[in-house]
């Protein structure tokens, strides 16, 4: 009865988002949520992320030309590397389990709309007020190993645009690449249930969720 009273809290847990005051004249920053079925990425509006300046931007004024950055987190090796999954199952476990693993934030520049590029069953949008967009943008930007003085490129992939640059975090099985979206969405002010982030599916959920909330309270606005 204990294991399992613990085992229904876990799941259960909630991490509140800090909520922002409605404001229906206030400017709004169309966000994206991407799930490829295991793995979650954002995408956000480039304009958006430079005109806030510091590491961030300045890591993107790197990137080739695109309206749109995808970002997404995860192992240093692991993320990066582009071989069927089948092949890389030993490096998938170390990855899991051994601690102290290194870690990417990665910034890929793309010129495509998300809503003509990826399936609508693999995306959520995400409505944010310019305080909310900031605080997710400081979370990724929170990533970042500046211990240099500044972003620093750990890897690329040849043909590829996307960069992988050096992150301060740790990927185990217990901070996965979804975890980590969910904290960025968290930061943003959305509730997460950390234990059940673990899966894609449950972070696409909370940014959908968001998205009916903004909708409901626009029609009550009405």
């Amino acid at each position: 009865a204990v294991v399992l009273g613990v085992t229904a809290a876990l799941l259960t847990w909630t991490t509140p988002g800090r909520s922002t005051p409605s404001d229906p004249g206030a400017e709004r920053i169309a966000a994206y949520l991407l799930d490829n079925g295991f793995h979650t990425d954002l995408v956000v509006p480039r304009a958006a992320l430079m005109r806030r300046g510091g590491p961030l931007a300045r890591a993107v004024a790197e990137l080739a030309p695109g309206d749109w950055i995808v970002i997404g987190w995860g192992d240093a090796k692991f993320y990066v590397d582009q071989r069927p999954i089948g092949s890389r199952l030993p490096d998938g476990a170390r990855a899991f389990f051994r601690p102290g693993n290194p870690s990417v934030l990665m910034l890929d520049p793309e010129v495509e709309d998300p809503r003509t590029r990826y399936a609508a069953d693999g995306r959520a949008a995400l409505i944010l007020t310019r305080a909310a967009f900031d605080r997710m943008a400081d979370r990724i930007e929170g990533s970042l190993d500046l211990s240099g003085g500044g972003p620093r490129v750990a890897a690329v992939r040849p043909g590829d645009d996307a960069r992988f640059f050096a992150s301060r975090e740790t990927f185990s099985i217990l901070h996965l690449c979804n975890h980590w979206s969910a904290q960025v969405l968290n930061a943003a002010g959305l509730p997460i249930r950390p234990v059940r982030s673990i899966v894609s599916a449950e972070v696409l959920r909370t940014a959908r969720e968001q998205t009916m909330a903004e909708l409901d309270t626009a029609a009550r606005g009405d």
